[in-house]
């Protein structure tokens, strides 16, 4: 069983957060405890702050790991500038490193049909440059994945914002849409 705190639960958002954040809650609670607190009671106060240790060094440990915003930028920047064919050219090669068996489709709802370990994920990155984006590319990647029986859908959104209506509809139908960070920390990983 893999331990998933909820979504916005303390724990949850103190992950998200920069890790020095979960840090300065146990200060805040160990301060409070010897301030508040007799001597004795106030060691047993201050040992509440453990939970918030370890989701510091878990948050720590992620941020850690992660490529810096200018790594990620300059990666986003790099796959921005080539044309149309050598941007799909490379990441088809990113989804094949990633292990992944990469077919090309040629509809306008989705690029790639994704497979790995059995489960097939469609792609549409077709607009991926775009400003802003609606809701009706991503109706026609959800017809798609029914089409294709897909087990699940992934649009590319670049650093463009995506509609209310668009989001709820994504959020909804299960599909996952990468943001130009994500996009760029993908191309990084592959490397």
């Amino acid at each position: 069983m893999k331990f998933k705190p909820a979504p916005n639960s303390l724990f949850a958002i103190l992950l998200r957060s920069p890790w020095w954040v979960s840090f300065a809650v146990v200060g805040a609670i160990v301060a409070l405890s010897f301030a508040l607190l007799r001597t004795d009671f106030a060691i047993v106060g201050a040992l509440t702050s453990l939970p918030f240790v370890v989701i510091g060094c878990m948050a720590a440990w992620r941020q850690w790991r992660q490529p810096s915003a200018a790594k990620v930028a300059e990666a986003l920047a790099g796959l921005a500038a080539l044309p149309s064919r050598a941007a799909s050219e490379r990441l088809q090669r990113t989804w094949e490193r990633g292990g992944y068996s990469v077919q090309a489709l040629g509809s306008n709802a989705a690029d790639w049909r994704l497979e790995r370990n059995g489960r097939i994920t469609l792609v549409s990155a077709r607009r991926w440059k775009a400003a802003t984006h609606g809701v009706e590319p991503l109706r026609e990647l959800h017809a798609a994945i029914q089409r294709e029986g897909a087990d699940s859908g992934l649009y590319l959104a670049g650093n463009g914002t995506l509609s209310d209506s668009a989001r709820i509809f994504a959020r909804d139908h299960g599909i996952t849409v990468l943001d130009g960070n994500a996009i760029g920390a993908l191309l990084i990983a592959s490397r």
